[in-house]
């Protein structure tokens, strides 16, 4: 007897059991296994037959494909227990009673290895030289996976790996088209990360991304008591798409998740996965219907990046292959607890005094209040960034100088990062909106104002 287990998603629990010889699997409700997903599960997305003893998984053409131990089905392909494979947000586990012959039983599972560059252990300790090569091997890899689908973006893409490996939450913000969701999706196939997606709408609810208590009759007992359902924040990176469709009641759902990595709920805290990270996308244009995130909210995301037109050859490449038959097969490189020791690593770099008097001059001086703010701070700023913003400006600092070959942070990497760490953190006055000064102006001339001393230097 063959079943498969739902590992995750919207069956989460639920013990399959492979009674007929053909089974299908989609949101059809002709399915044997209905998945619940229209935006990641196609009508009819794959099939698991029998074939003698073996059972065999076919994708049925679907449009976002079916991975078999994260790797993309190409073509049918025989099952194994303890396989898992995973349709949309859901991700099923084959369990096969019926052995198998010494020789089948013997023949590797296919699939990818997560591990494809020798990570320095855990468990043992390591030099701080080693784990700062291993940084910058990781980057380069999940760089070279994502290149395969991802045309153009460099600067994003930097920016975006900067966030993770100093473990921190990104907003992306473009106009439609410019495949920010594509971008999150490839990253966290590249780092072999859990993946959820929340389409941001009006009526959205906060327990529609947290979980709520569902009633439930316990077989053993008969009666009925509360359990909770988790929800799609229970994961290791969550994009939250079009972050301002929804009321600021529901956006604030993921503050505590975002700043301590847990929910509470009917009373309970519960941990999420380690690594995990909210990537969050809006849209510049069309603010008829939207609600502009707190900012207690904006404070939390590391970063605040811009995804803009692609160049002229760029979007040639882009047409070339999504108008094709090309097909990325993206390659997880790194795991998460090597995502986790890269951040360990980067919190090990030395920051120089005079670098940190640099960051603390550049991010006391946007508070108009701040006796020694430049005048011009005080005309085209109401208010300015709060002690986080320093935080996340050494944090990534340190992460940008292990990958620029340096084992010190400089003010080379606060100059290359202020624009994403603070233009989010910055609220410009009505006079500043309506002379058109956009807050990366103002940060732009604050860094020019700034002296750059270096002590050692002068000696």
């Amino acid at each position: 007897m063959a079943r498969i287990k739902a590992v995750n998603g919207p069956l989460k629990g639920t013990s399959i059991e492979l009674t007929d010889p053909e089974v299908l699997l989609g949101r059809d409700e002709s399915c044997h296994v209905i998945i619940k997903d229209e935006i990641e599960v196609s009508r009819r997305h794959a099939r698991i037959s029998q074939k003698g003893q073996d059972w065999v998984l076919t994708d049925l053409h679907s449009s976002n494909g079916t991975r078999l131990n994260s790797a993309r089905v190409k073509e049918a392909t025989v099952l194994r227990t303890g396989d898992q494979f995973s349709i949309g947000s859901s991700l099923f586990e084959f369990v096969s009673e019926i052995p198998h012959s010494p020789s089948e039983s013997s023949k590797p599972t296919p699939h990818i290895p997560i591990k494809e560059m020798e990570s320095p252990s855990l468990a043992t300790p390591v030099s701080h030289g080693e784990a700062a090569d291993f940084l910058v091997k990781a980057h380069a890899k999940i760089r070279e996976e994502m290149a395969k689908f991802i045309v153009g973006q460099n600067e994003v893409i930097d920016q975006l790996l900067i966030a993770v490996l100093a473990g921190g939450h990104c907003l992306l913000e473009g106009v439609p088209g410019l495949a920010k969701t594509a971008l999150i999706r490839t990253l966290a196939q590249a780092m072999h990360l859990s993946f959820r997606r929340i389409q941001f709408t009006p009526d959205l609810m906060p327990a529609d991304i947290t979980g709520t208590d569902i009633i439930q009759e316990d077989p053993t007992t008969g009666r009925r008591r509360f359990v909770f359902q988790k929800g799609p924040v229970f994961t290791q990176m969550l994009l939250a798409d079009e972050i301002n469709r929804t009321p600021a009641k529901t956006q604030a759902a993921l503050l505590e998740a975002m700043q301590e990595h847990s929910v509470t709920a009917g009373g309970h805290t519960l941990h999420l996965e380690q690594p995990f990270f909210v990537l969050a996308t809006q849209n510049p244009i069309e603010q008829e219907g939207t609600y502009p995130l707190p900012e207690a909210q904006k404070d939390r995301f590391l970063f605040h990046l811009l995804v803009t037109y692609p160049e002229r050859e760029e979007e040639r490449e882009v047409i070339r292959r999504t108008t094709s038959s090309h097909e990325a097969d993206i390659r997880p490189v790194v795991s998460g607890e090597q995502i986790l020791q890269c951040q360990k690593t980067a919190r090990q770099v030395p920051v120089p005094d005079h670098v940190m008097d640099f960051v603390l001059d550049l991010v006391r001086h946007t508070r108009p209040e701040a006796a020694d703010a430049p005048p011009f701070i005080k005309e085209l700023v109401s208010w300015g960034a709060g002690p986080r913003a320093s935080q996340c400006l050494v944090l990534a600092g340190k992460v940008r100088a292990l990958l620029q070959g340096r084992v010190h942070m400089s003010i080379e990497d606060v100059e290359a990062l202020a624009l994403p760490v603070l233009r989010h953190r910055i609220v410009p006055t009505f006079h500043a909106e309506s002379e058109g000064i956009s807050p990366d102006a103002i940060i732009r001339r604050l860094l020019e104002s700034l002296p750059r001393t270096n002590p050692a230097a002068t000696l």
